[in-house]
């Protein structure tokens, strides 16, 4: 099983869009040691899209561009290898990638043939221009077919964008992490609209094949490829509250911002090990949505960990101050059963409790989170 856990890593896109090559992604990986990233877990370093000719070598194979990667794919790889990490593609299930270079359509096997000689570990497989007649189930199992005939392990991360209802069938195809939502953008509105559009969807990820809220806009500040120029950017607060949200639904984590350049409050919150912990959790439980839904200006979630412990986790959504009551009765505890929840703030590490009844969570600021690491003592 390549994704016992949801895979760890960055991706060009969101910041560099086609303004890719060689250079940059050799300065990325050394990025990725140098600022302790992979040592936190972040260990995928992925090529997205604009990387290849805009056509196909005579003898059917894709061709990477000269002028972006003049020494060819496999000593990137090599070196990103050398430094302890993984190289990821990218490709499409259709006939044209979304930025219109050759798809895979029809070449799986060659192409992941091609992928396997040049020693990548990780292909992120798009959904744009794929034929009319033909569905995700069918193009997705195909290609993990094709990844597997190689012998190499190499991680299918599918992205159809929540098309297809993905999430029921998506397993069975054989990839390892799925995209479950549109494209993401650097703001607050995009960040909201992703994590309130999965409440109903997050119990079909598992380990084996992880729900892919797409990548992390932490620390790009409006800049880059899905910046949003003057209305986009997030506050630290906000991005705090993405990085959040992602790990609590154990979402995939790939880094979208330039790590080169990053501030050290952008690599705290990437690093941040109490929530890399919770959504690194080798339980993989979906949270428990006890308070609200998906129209809701606050929303309560309660979530399952291993080793017998928890996690309560407290959105405000809302553009105003906001604070609510948990009353403990909602996630099934009796005030009479003789036991209560101790809270560790994981933000400031206050220890609260223990509450056997409800708890009062104040004066949350617009667009913060409170998540709080809880175990169950007895009274």
């Amino acid at each position: 099983m390549l994704a016992k856990k949801p895979p760890l890593g960055w991706n060009s896109w969101n910041t560099f869009g086609n303004n890719i090559s060689e250079e940059l992604i050799r300065q990325t990986a050394d990025a990725m040691v140098s600022t302790g990233l992979r040592d936190a877990g972040y260990e995928y370093v992925v090529i997205d899209d604009c990387w290849s000719l805009r056509r196909r070598g005579p003898d059917g194979r894709i061709v990477p561009d000269p002028v972006k990667f003049p020494s060819g794919i496999k000593p990137l790889a090599d070196y990103i290898h050398s430094l302890g990490l993984k190289l990821g593609m990218y490709s499409d299930a259709g006939t044209k990638t979304c930025a219109g270079y050759p798809g895979s359509f029809e070449h799986e096997f060659l192409d992941a043939e091609t992928f396997a000689s040049w020693g990548v570990d990780y292909l992120k497989y798009d959904f744009c221009n794929k034929p009319r007649l033909q569905d995700g189930p069918i193009l997705y199992n195909r290609m993990s077919m094709a990844l597997k005939s190689t012998g190499r392990d190499i991680l299918l991360s599918a992205c159809n964008w929540g098309s297809d209802h993905v999430e029921t069938w998506i397993r069975s195809s054989g990839a390892d992490m799925y995209r479950s939502t549109g494209d993401i953008w650097d703001n607050f509105d995009s960040v909201r609209r992703i994590a309130r559009s999965q409440m109903d969807k997050i119990a079909y990820s598992a380990p084996g094949c992880y729900n892919d809220m797409d990548m992390l806009v932490c620390g790009m500040y409006s800049r880059g490829n899905v910046g949003g120029g003057e209305n986009g950017g997030c506050s630290d607060i906000e991005y705090r509250t993405h990085f959040a949200l992602w790990c609590l639904y154990q979402s995939p984590l790939m880094i979208g911002c330039d790590i080169r350049n990053a501030s050290e409050t952008t690599l705290s919150l990437l690093k941040n090990p109490e929530l890399l912990a919770i959504d690194q959790d080798e339980d993989a439980r979906p949270p428990m949505f006890f308070y609200g839904n998906a129209d809701s200006p606050i929303v309560g979630m309660f979530k399952h960990l291993s080793g017998g412990e928890y996690a309560f986790a407290f959105v405000n959504y809302s553009d105003h101050e906001a604070g609510m009551s948990c009353e403990l009765f909602d996630i099934g505890l009796s005030s009479c059963a003789g036991w209560g929840f101790e809270l560790r703030n994981i933000f400031t590490g206050e220890v609260s409790g223990p509450y056997n009844d409800y708890f009062n969570v104040h004066r949350m600021q617009p667009h913060d989170i409170r998540v709080y690491r809880a175990r169950l003592v007895k009274m």
